[in-house]
């Protein structure tokens, strides 16, 4: 919290590499802050932090409207085509503990929903953020599911999509307290979509009691 009438949330995205992971963090900050692009290798090395301008007209409380503000860390992918599963947690708790002093309040796992979750790549999905979050990473964590405009293409409503979604996928939304949110990403750019994103993640952090998952960095 900045200011009495302003509010800030601090957000990392994490995810496999082409999942739409910068993009999905350029969505939420209403600008192209991170570098996105199709590419046969992983595109994002280092971690950089975006912040949005204030933002109106997305929440209230004790009946007061406030400003809000986004602060998005964008990651290396894990697994990556250039880095270690090593090099990228030091690099990611490094710039958590760097940037978000005060505390995390959501780690994004973003996942594209126009592909199969399998057994293998979550569970070292999971393992990974077990590694970097702690013990109470499901309280911190959400799944952001990209590329929800190719799944409604296909025919499928949310609905429909997670009763044909594998036992994998339905386990970790499950384990995470079905904090999910399916991303379209030809609108999520656009304002009201983009507000509708952000009071969804509002909600998750409310249901959380606003608390900040604290990340000290441990040299190596």
């Amino acid at each position: 919290m900045a200011e009495s009438n302003e509010m800030t949330i601090n957000l990392a995205v994490l995810g496999r590499t082409q999942t739409g992971k910068s993009a999905a963090g350029n969505s939420l900050l209403g600008s192209y802050d991170f570098e996105s692009h199709l590419s046969p290798s992983s595109v994002t090395t280092c971690c950089s932090l975006g912040c949005s301008s204030r933002i109106s007209g997305v929440i209230r409380r004790n009946g007061c409207e406030l400003a809000l503000r986004v602060r998005v860390l964008d990651t290396p992918s894990y697994p990556h085509s250039s880095l270690s599963k090593e090099q990228v947690q030091r690099r990611v708790r490094a710039a958590l503990a760097q940037h978000f002093r005060e505390g995390l309040h959501l780690a994004l796992l973003v996942l594209r929903a126009d592909l199969p979750l399998c057994p293998d790549e979550n569970d070292h999905t999971i393992q990974f953020i077990q590694e970097l979050l702690g013990p109470t990473w499901k309280d911190f964590t959400a799944v952001l599911l990209t590329h929800a405009d190719r799944t409604e293409e296909a025919g499928f409503s949310e609905d429909a999509y997670l009763h044909s979604a594998s036992s994998t996928l339905l386990s970790l939304l499950s384990s995470v307290q079905h904090k999910y949110i399916f991303l379209d990403n030809q609108k999520s750019i656009i304002k009201e979509e983009r507000a509708t994103i952000l009071s969804k993640l509002l909600n998750f952090i409310r249901k959380n009691n606003y608390q900040l998952l604290l990340l000290k960095h441990t040299k190596e």
